[in-house]
């Protein structure tokens, strides 16, 4: 018998890398499950990395509240409504429980299960729930994603995370021989304040150049990309990224020796694909969102309290042990 399941979560990066073992639990405990996710478009690869996803669904709030009234939107937005509209599901689970993904649960047909009132960021989502489910707020993001998960599906969680990316890694184990071990780096952020000072930085550089790691910099922008260009001048061993698909980047981190990085989407990605990855903690606290990996992971700092360079470094050499 077929459980038809649609799952609602848009958005951003890194918490839809922490959605992932929950769909591996739902398709793990749920006999027949049929899972489809509804996504932001700009994100949508995210749920097609993983098997158990049947359909990625797309919507475009972030571009589409540029303009809601336009001509343009409007016809795009009564699109995905009524493709929504004419679905059919058992289970339409909101796993993200704001204001915006009510506007696409409501319209879907099935039992709508969501967050209670304690435990949602946006407590009058849940007024639009059939189903509420309490999920402690300080918990890891990956833990309390599974935890809804299986208080909506009724079923127990085991076992360490699975995040459904291991493709990335058998097509990584038949390439990395053939290019220089290499480290993957993510020294920019969205905001100012999580960026960490660039003689740490270098500290960092000289230190994975004495074990002989070529550095990749990846950046997300232009002026992220004029950042990660002057930090690396006189690196001969270092290159700044050109801006690829999350697809692509994917495949840069899951090749790499170990991933250094702000925390930030990709960073906690990489974790997630298995490489020994190291957090920098700044503006924002690891109790919630801690990097989650079957490799070596250091979530290192707190907000207003950055981790130090002999901390970073210590942590470093802990991982290519």
């Amino acid at each position: 018998m077929t459980t038809k399941i649609l799952i609602v979560r848009t958005s951003s990066l890194g918490d839809l890398v922490h959605m992932l073992p929950a769909i591996s639990d739902i398709a793990k405990h749920v006999p027949g499950a049929q899972i489809d996710w509804l996504v932001e478009d700009s994100f949508a690869s995210i749920p097609g990395w993983h098997p158990a996803v049947t359909q990625v669904l797309q919507v475009a709030h972030r571009r589409w509240r540029q303009a809601w009234w336009s001509k343009q939107v409007r016809r795009e937005r009564h699109a995905i409504e009524a493709d929504l509209c004419s679905r059919q599901y058992d289970v339409v689970l909101d796993m993200q429980a704001l204001l915006k993904t009510v506007w696409w649960v409501r319209m879907a047909s099935g039992v709508k299960h969501g967050l209670d009132w304690r435990s949602a960021r946006e407590p009058l989502a849940t007024l639009f729930y059939d189903v509420r489910h309490r999920v402690e707020f300080w918990q890891p993001a990956v833990t309390r994603q599974r935890l809804l998960a299986a208080s909506a599906f009724g079923y127990a969680v085991q076992g360490e995370p699975d995040f459904g990316l291991q493709e990335f890694e058998l097509q990584a184990q038949a390439t990395r021989g053939l290019t220089l071990p290499y480290a993957m780096i993510m020294p920019s952020a969205s905001r100012d304040d999580k960026l960490w000072p660039v003689p740490d930085w270098h500290a960092v550089f000289d230190l994975l150049a004495r074990h002989g790691l070529q550095l990749k910099l990846l950046a997300g922008n232009p002026a992220e990309a004029e950042r990660a260009q002057a930090l690396i001048q006189g690196y001969s061993n270092a290159e700044v990224l050109p801006r690829g698909t999350l697809t692509e980047t994917a495949h840069h981190l899951a090749g790499a020796t170990l991933m250094v990085g702000l925390d930030s989407g990709l960073t906690h990605l990489s974790a997630a694909l298995g490489r020994p990855t190291i957090g920098i903690y700044k503006a924002s606290t690891p109790v919630r969102t801690p990097l989650v990996g079957a490799a070596f992971t250091a979530s290192l700092g707190d907000r207003g309290q950055p981790p130090t360079r002999q901390v970073v470094l210590a942590a470093i050499e802990q991982a290519l042990r």
